[in-house]
């Protein structure tokens, strides 16, 4: 069986532009970067239309991608969608969903396609962002040992709510945290347990948390390995305003919460 996180590093060796929460290149223009992002939602593995409605998929495969380019420090501009449709279905829901997530995000629905399927209903998104101005958009890769380590609000929401509740995305703290110096920064879609470690991994330093905060109704297993929560992990200098939970160190071995070795968890998926 092959997980999720050694296929992406597969691929990212074999194609080099790849980059971490969206592809970075630089604008036609030469005024800044755009960022490019693509993500699937599945209908029954990302969410079950029987419980949140067709628009509320829709909604969560939007917020998906503009919390990639949140996560870079952009804002979305344009988005494409896919659509596998299975015969008998009303889409119309799907649409309405994908139309006001989209507007609540300033972010335009460009285009796509649509197509029959025997299998689930499939929705796939890819967003083009921008970075308009320096500093340059923020990678996984530049934590580094002494910075803090902040997220931008309490986790474990999704997780308490069974993932019924219409998660956010951070576009304007990913950008004020760009803005004032943030070294690395990454969105809690995988769990937090996860993601501070991808955090960790790429920039090759420790972690050491000393709290998470946990958002109303939500266990400490919630926050720590629920993941869609969709808030963001930050590193930077201190005193950035954000809630701090902890600190990156140099030795890149080291995961630990309160102290304790911090256990492996959060969502991947496996073929």
């Amino acid at each position: 069986m092959t997980g999720e996180f050694a296929q992406i590093a597969r691929l990212r060796s074999r194609f080099p532009l790849t980059g971490d929460d969206c592809a970075v290149v630089p604008s036609p223009e030469g005024s800044g970067w755009w960022l490019l992002a693509a993500d699937a939602l599945v209908a029954g593995v990302h969410g079950d239309p029987a419980v949140i409605g067709l628009d509320g998929l829709a909604w969560r495969a939007v917020v998906a991608n503009v919390s990639d380019v949140a996560a870079m420090g952009g804002r979305p501009r344009w988005l494409l969608a896919t659509v596998a449709i299975p015969s008998g279905i009303d889409v119309d829901p799907l649409f309405d969903g994908l139309a006001a997530a989209a507007a609540s995000y300033d972010c335009e629905v460009a285009g796509g396609d649509l197509t029959s399927t025997s299998g689930p209903l499939v929705l796939s998104i890819s967003i083009v962002g921008a970075v308009a101005q320096d500093p340059p958009p923020v990678r996984r890769s530049g934590a580094r040992p002494d910075d803090a380590l902040y997220v931008t609000g309490p986790l474990g929401r999704g997780a308490a709510s069974k993932w019924r509740d219409r998660p956010a995305a951070r576009v304007a703290e990913g950008e004020a945290a760009r803005l004032a110096g943030a070294t690395a920064m990454i969105d809690v879609s995988d769990g937090l347990s996860a993601d501070v470690g991808h955090l960790a991994d790429e920039s090759r330093v420790g972690v050491e948390l000393d709290a998470v905060p946990i958002a109303d109704g939500a266990t400490v297993e919630d926050a720590l390995h629920g993941g869609e929560d969709f808030e963001l992990i930050i590193a930077g200098p201190p005193g950035l305003p954000f809630i701090s939970i902890g600190r990156c160190v140099a030795d890149p071995s080291v995961r630990t919460l309160a102290g304790a070795p911090l256990r492996p968890g959060g969502w991947e998926h496996r073929w």
